[in-house]
């Protein structure tokens, strides 16, 4: 599968750009899953996400960097973009300019400028987390569906096509 051709389709290029949280999937110290939703910013190769460096997603992330994301919608049909890959983890003084774009997003254009006030007064220091997609697949039910289903829709075909 290629993944630049899997995540630049449409239907990707506009879940990774929109303001859906990402849901972030990794392993735990304790070797449990965890899913978390989180804000990220697509740079075009990687995403990029945020956080205070004594979070327990740093801490695991240190240990074990492989993640699962996936952005997806509520409405009908379902679209999701689910990615597999492996986070580097850097520590910035301050926080990260990605973290302010990923922001963006989420925000009206009113409320941006008090938050990013609280924010450059809260934060000494972040760390920056970045995914490469090592694997993406696009479920949007119209064109691809999960290969379980695909397969059982190909089976019933040559099931209706035998003769009898």
């Amino acid at each position: 599968m290629n993944v630049i051709a899997e995540l630049d389709k449409p239907i990707s290029r506009e879940l990774l750009g929109s303001a859906i949280p990402a849901r972030l999937s990794y392993t735990g110290l304790d070797g449990g899953p965890r899913v978390i939703p989180i804000g990220f910013l697509w740079t075009g190769k990687d995403l990029v996400v945020c956080s205070t460096p004594k979070m327990a997603k740093v801490r695991a992330l240190k240990a074990d960097p492989r993640v699962a994301l996936t952005i997806d919608t509520n409405g009908f049909p379902p679209r999701a973009l689910l990615i597999r890959g492996t986070a580097t983890l850097e520590p910035v003084d301050g926080f990260p300019d990605e973290y302010l774009t990923a922001a963006r997003k989420l925000l009206a254009p009113e409320q941006f400028p008090a938050w990013e006030a609280s924010v450059r007064d809260l934060y000494d220091q972040m760390v920056r987390i970045t995914i490469r997609p090592a694997w993406a697949r696009l479920l949007d039910f119209e064109t691809t569906l999960p290969k379980a289903v695909e397969d059982l829709m190909r089976a019933k075909e040559t099931r209706q096509q035998e003769p009898e």
